[in-house]
């Protein structure tokens, strides 16, 4: 694991090169403990897929403390606590009406539509990072069978709720949004409520598991088609 400075007031931590579940939980470790270490001091922290920003406020310490803090909390994470996170389970209809992608998707993998629904549903995704929009969360790693390259040409506008996938990684769209990953279905669940507590339903390190649900389901659960 490497420290670097990243600006005048932050810090980033690396901890590894490769996307692994290994690495996202030791990222999601260190942030809760020095959330707790650093109390007022710190400003934010921004995990991604191998590492972490620190943001500090440069008026009541510096980079050489929060350096320390950030070496002591790194010796002290504990194997035992690394697969630690919720278990999410996410309602998705799956289906040609909610994922304009699902039957190309099939046909290119060699696998019928049902199968592709069995494939991604049965997986268990990490999140291993939030971003490109409040609630975006990138899960992984999808089962190679039916991994998608993005498409050529991004659609100017994704319905909120989609469930997509880019190469080995999956994610619901938490808006309305231009984008270009493969549309395989719908989830009613809002992934960023601005107006909730908490405002977001997943957090990095969490689980994800997706659940098949039929369209009436989909429609009782407050989904929009």
């Amino acid at each position: 694991m490497n420290v670097e400075i990243a600006g005048e007031n932050s810090l980033i931590i690396y901890f590894g090169e490769t996307t692994d579940p290994l690495v996202s939980a030791q990222v999601q470790q260190a942030a809760a403990r020095l959330e707790t270490v650093m109390a007022d001091t710190l400003i934010d922290m921004v995990p991604s897929y191998a590492s972490l920003l620190v943001i500090y406020d440069q008026f009541k310490t510096d980079h050489y403390a929060v350096r320390r803090h950030i070496r002591e909390t790194l010796t002290q994470l504990d194997d035992a606590e690394l697969q630690a996170g919720q278990i999410i389970t996410l309602p998705v209809y799956y289906s040609a009406e909610s994922g304009p992608d699902l039957e190309a998707l099939a046909e290119n993998a060699k696998l019928t539509v049902a199968e592709v629904i069995k494939i991604h549903s049965e997986m268990e995704y990490r999140v291993y990072a939030i971003g490109f929009a409040p609630g975006f969360a990138y899960l992984g790693e999808v089962d190679p069978r039916i991994a998608a390259a993005r498409l050529s040409t991004p659609r100017l506008k994704v319905p909120r709720g989609a469930v997509a996938i880019a190469d080995r990684q999956t994610a619901v769209y938490p808006a309305v949004s231009p984008g270009g990953w493969n549309l395989i279905g719908l989830c009613p669940t809002r992934m960023f409520n601005p107006e909730a507590d908490p405002t977001m339903p997943v957090q990095v390190g969490d689980r994800v598991r997706f659940s098949p649900i039929e369209r009436a389901e989909f429609l009782a659960l407050g989904g929009e088609l």
